[in-house]
């Protein structure tokens, strides 16, 4: 009897006894909090070696790679071509020439931002135009250059900026910052709205990121042109382009947590942040990108919203669409899979009591 009865005692002492196997720690280590803890350490670690690599590789060391450049008319004397020729020397053969046959012609192209720089040569030298508000970097790096190639040649060169920046933002970064304010707020404000505001339905969670955009947006462009001066913004242009940002970029992270629960925060900062804000053109104009970064940024949002708000600010009347439909296509990807995948988003008011009481 006692040997019968001792049997399933000790056996069960047995199990409790053992030391656990490699697999039973491991699924242990998985369901406690420290292995989500400890990936989060290893993700944060990698996301900031590539915010810095990312930012690093596009703006440490802008280098020209394809310069629009606009010439009135194939240059009549030898040494307006030995100026011409000289400067694609120099910038290492990047000026891409497009030739224009009046001065108004090609003064229309940079209005069009489809030139840098307008060549215009005479019997007395030559004359560079140059248009610090299609990127600080490049005008200065053109007109340093032409001086350069004017002594050598014993030239004169008369550089003009035709399209200046305003006195409140003399390195042109102001319109850089407010679209970066823009897309981070963005995403943020639709985390916090997953974390605070979990229980709302999936309309009412797209109605308030609206809401918040618009008044994000407001605020941005409230402090940076009416309290601090600045920036003059054309006010409810730009105010409406960095709310279509704000939008863009919250649908976005909405998007990727429908999609990946709370790793969503992977995806949106790679896209927006390591390579969307690098490559938008904003800090360092894309001629000087690296050429991937310099094809790319016009495709994502940041880079599309920083263009819209370039050119309302310094090219009015003459405003793209582009800019537009690539905001307008991420917000509508973005909605149709949180819309169509509303059931896996982890946000929501849980209506099963309510069936369950209606079936009982």
């Amino acid at each position: 009897m006692s040997a019968s009865g001792g049997g399933p005692s000790e056996a069960h002492h047995g199990a409790h006894g053992r030391p656990p196997t490699r697999r039973e720690k491991w699924e242990g280590f998985k369901e406690s909090p420290y292995f989500p803890a400890l990936v989060l350490v290893f993700i944060l670690a990698a996301a900031a070696g590539l915010f810095a690599g990312s930012y690093t590789y596009a703006m440490a060391n802008p280098t020209p790679h394809r310069i629009p450049a606009a010439v009135v008319s194939p240059p009549e004397t030898a040494r307006g071509k030995e100026f011409v020729a000289a400067m694609d020397r120099t910038l290492d053969a990047s000026l891409d020439l497009h030739v224009y046959r009046t001065p108004a012609a090609a003064r229309e192209a940079m209005d069009e931002q489809e030139v840098f720089a307008i060549v215009r040569s005479g019997s007395r030298g030559v004359a560079l135009d140059v248009a610090s508000a299609s990127g600080a970097a490049v005008a200065q790096l053109l007109a340093e250059s032409a001086v350069k190639v004017g002594d050598t040649l014993g030239l004169p060169v008369a550089v003009t900026d035709v399209k200046p920046l305003q006195k409140g933002d003399p390195r042109g970064l102001a319109l850089f910052y407010i679209s970066l304010a823009a897309v981070i707020i963005g995403f943020v404000g639709a985390i916090q709205l997953s974390v605070h505001a979990r229980s709302l339905n999936p309309l009412e969670r797209i109605w308030f990121t609206v809401l918040s955009s618009l008044l994000g947006a407001f605020a941005i462009a409230a402090v940076v042109d009416w309290w601090l001066g600045a920036v003059d913004l054309p006010f409810a242009e730009s105010w409406l382009i960095l709310a279509f940002t704000m939008f863009t970029s919250g649908m976005v992270f909405t998007m990727f947590n429908t999609l990946m629960g709370r790793w969503a925060m992977l995806p949106t900062w790679g896209l927006m942040v390591i390579v969307g804000n690098p490559s938008s053109g904003g800090a360092v104009s894309w001629p000087l990108l690296p050429s991937l970064l310099g094809h790319i940024g016009r495709w994502l949002p940041p880079g599309a919203s920083v263009n819209a708000q370039h050119t309302a600010v310094y090219y009015q009347g003459h405003q793209k669409v582009l800019p537009f439909l690539v905001l307008a296509a991420w917000s509508l990807v973005s909605c149709t899979v949180f819309w169509v995948w509303r059931h896996r988003h982890p946000g929501g008011r849980d209506r099963m009591p309510g069936h369950a009481a209606a079936a009982a």
